[in-house]
């Protein structure tokens, strides 16, 4: 019973019946007292319809918004999305101005996927918001319209109800943004391109048409690219221009995040995150001690404020300073900034952090056994548990054990990618080649849009110098799919020196290194210098790739091959 008197207490309070001195007349006579009595007991005794349709006419007689809202929620929880929407309409007669009503019918209208006619009431509803108010109704439309499935029908009524706004100067920009989402979410990405240049024309200082341009840049670089560009050349939002680093950084684009995140960190050096990623993308790009300040620049700042966001980027900042400590051989700083991780960080990244730090330092069996005690408490934790162990076996050689890791954990999770395509790079080191084969073929088909299954049978076939022409073929796509990863380029370059193209190697290959530093590529760009007789120049790349990683097997095993030594 004490859901309806709650209710008795708020229809009075909002009709004059509680209200402190000066007394005013309630409209709520015994009649419609007893008439919100009957409705809501029938409600407790399991007649909700009954109790709708007393509940309503109370709503028209008073004219009172809280029991409008009730009568209607009463109609959702009956599933009864039709009397819902009679209750919504009355409600809006009622009530003209009501932005509740607005809201209720909208959703409703969606529920029952009755989806042109939510378009034209969205339409009506904004027509009637202030002006003021307008631009965040608008910016919540995608949200709204989530539910329906059909993701092209929603965008083409959207943009129909929008025809107004995106004629309107205050609100144009918005507008435009909302429709490129919602075109963007039905794969209609040059449309949503194109509203993403609208919007920017609308007004050149609006964030919206700058984020949703972000989204698009993989897809369609040529179309958004300009603009983005434009927009960055001032003192662009930071929250924008560290969202265009990530996305370059996502398209393997390093040097150009970096510049972007180093032109960050001078127009509005107080940014903390700005300081963490550079820092990041520096020990990415071997710059450690760069990276050091960076990182240390990012905790100073971090300090300063008690926000709870930065409490995820200290764990991150104090974890790779410890890496870099680590690589300098530097246990005790590397203890000293494991120690400092907050309480509140991932433990299975903490504890993947110690065990490489002990494996260095010769204590492996403490190091493997750290990492499988950790604890976890969903299935997603004890997958990334399953890859952390696998990975650190992996590095320890321990290819078999690693092997094993997997193999049980895809007896628990057999279709998920991210296994399987570890599998697939155990299978290879294994030499258990048909296998890898079946489970990147099954990745290519599961993710057709992602480049890496396509690169790794790829570089398999090359480096093992068989079927060439498929391997080409394989590596072209996944450069379709990627066209700036590093990675992706070391296997055609890779590619092009198994066919005897060795001119073709050495450049593709030079571009790669200098986009990203990495042992495995200088491995392979050494070995065509010094079989075209650069010997002096193959071993300046081979010392600078054992610097970067001295204990990488690709590289190790082409020092073998030519008697290198260091």
């Amino acid at each position: 019973m004490k859901h309806w008197i709650s209710s008795f207490a708020l229809v009075w309070a909002t009709t004059g019946v509680c209200a402190e001195p000066p007394v005013q007349n309630s409209n709520l006579n015994a009649v419609l007292f007893y008439q919100l009595l009957l409705g809501e007991l029938s409600v407790q005794t399991g007649e909700p319809a009954a109790g709708f349709s007393l509940l309503l006419d109370a709503a028209r007689k008073t004219k009172n918004e809280a029991l409008f809202q009730r009568a209607t929620d009463l109609a959702l929880q009956s599933r009864s999305g039709e009397a819902a929407l009679q209750a919504t309409k009355s409600w809006k007669s009622s009530l003209p101005e009501s932005q509740e009503a607005n809201r209720y019918t909208l959703q409703i209208l969606l529920a029952l996927n009755r989806v042109e006619e939510a378009g034209r009431a969205l339409k009506a509803s904004l027509t009637e918001l202030p002006l003021k108010e307008q631009s965040a109704a608008i910016g919540s439309v995608p949200r709204v319209f989530n539910r329906v499935q059909d993701r092209n029908l929603a965008a083409k009524v959207v943009e129909q109800a929008l025809s107004s706004a995106i004629q309107n100067p205050e609100t144009a920009a918005t507008a435009w943004t909302t429709i490129g989402r919602m075109k963007r979410d039905a794969g209609e990405i040059q449309p949503a391109a194109e509203a993403a240049r609208a919007g920017h024309a609308a007004n050149r200082k609006a964030p919206g048409p700058i984020m949703l341009a972000l989204s698009l840049l993989s897809y369609v670089p040529a179309e958004v690219q300009p603009m983005i560009t434009q927009y960055m050349a001032g003192d662009a939002m930071p929250d924008l221009r560290l969202g265009y680093a990530r996305t370059l950084i996502d398209m393997s684009e390093m040097q150009l995040s970096l510049a972007q995140l180093q032109q960050l960190t001078k127009q509005h050096p107080e940014f903390a995150p700005g300081w963490l990623f550079l820092g990041l993308l520096q020990i990415d790009l071997s710059q450690p001690a760069l990276a050091e300040q960076s990182l240390k620049q990012y905790i100073a700042l971090a300090g300063q404020t008690p926000d709870p966001d930065l409490s995820g980027g200290l764990s991150e900042a104090y974890l790779a300073l410890s890496q870099i400590a680590q690589k300098q051989s530097q246990w005790s700083q590397a203890d000293e900034w494991l120690a400092k991780i907050p309480p509140s960080a991932d433990p299975l990244k903490v504890a993947s952090r110690r065990a490489a730090l002990l494996a260095q330092q010769g204590r492996k069996a403490d190091g493997l056994k750290l990492l499988e005690d950790v604890r976890v408490n969903s299935p997603q934790e004890a997958k990334l548990k399953a890859l952390a162990v696998s990975q650190w076996l992996k590095e320890d050689k321990q290819i078999s054990a690693a092997f094993a890791t997997i193999e049980k954990a895809l007896a628990q999770f057999p279709a998920d990618p991210e296994l399987q395509s570890e599998m697939a790079m155990l299978c290879e080191k294994l030499g258990r080649y048909e296998q890898m084969e079946s489970l990147l073929r099954g990745l290519m088909k599961l993710k057709p849009n992602d480049p890496h299954a396509f690169n790794a049978l790829g570089y398999s076939l090359a480096d093992r110098k068989i079927r060439l022409d498929e391997a080409r073929e394989l590596i072209l796509k996944a450069i379709q799919l990627a066209p700036r990863d590093p990675f992706i380029q070391d296997s055609l370059g890779w590619l092009e020196y198994r066919v005897g193209n060795n001119q073709d190697a050495l450049r593709i290959l030079e571009a790669a290194f200098k986009e990203r530093p990495d042992a495995e590529i200088a491995a392979h760009l050494g070995e065509v210098h010094w079989v075209m007789g650069n010997k002096e120049k193959a071993s300046t790349i081979w010392r600078e790739g054992l610097m970067l990683k001295s204990d990488n097997e690709t590289l190790l095993e082409t020092l073998k091959q030519f008697n290198f030594k260091p």
